[in-house]
């Protein structure tokens, strides 16, 4: 679990370090003000998550099903959250009705925050806090 939670972490975010400098520069281009500002967004809650399942990933043991629950809830949170951003984002540019995913967006999020919450309870549990 410590494993996946560390790929990925790294792989996460590379991606937005990748999408971050593309936003800056070459989508500026392509996509709207409006439709730029989500998909930054996006990119800046992936790269948020991507930093706080690096430090669970090295600081959490992943002997409890909070800490492993937490963690997949959050891998699964950001991938939902801020794909569906950008899929979303660039809908008009490519001109495809991707207006689907539109639900997909906030369940990420829900699940971003079932992810912090249970982080929270093992951590009262455990009287870490």
């Amino acid at each position: 679990m410590k494993q996946l939670v560390l790929i990925a972490a790294s792989v996460y975010g590379t991606i937005s370090v990748i999408l971050g400098a593309f936003g800056a520069h070459a989508f500026k281009a392509m996509l709207t003000p409006d439709k730029l500002a989500s998909f930054d967004t996006g990119v800046r809650y992936q790269m948020y998550h991507a930093i706080v399942l690096l430090v669970i990933g090295l600081t959490l043991s992943f002997t409890s099903s909070l800490e492993k629950w937490a963690a997949i809830s959050i891998i699964v949170g950001v991938f939902l959250f801020s794909f569906s951003i950008y899929f979303l984002a660039f809908s008009e540019y490519w001109n495809v009705n991707l207006k689907f995913l539109g639900p997909i967006t906030p369940i990420g999020g829900m699940f971003m925050i079932a992810g912090w919450v249970m982080l929270v309870v093992f951590f009262i549990k455990n009287k870490i806090i």
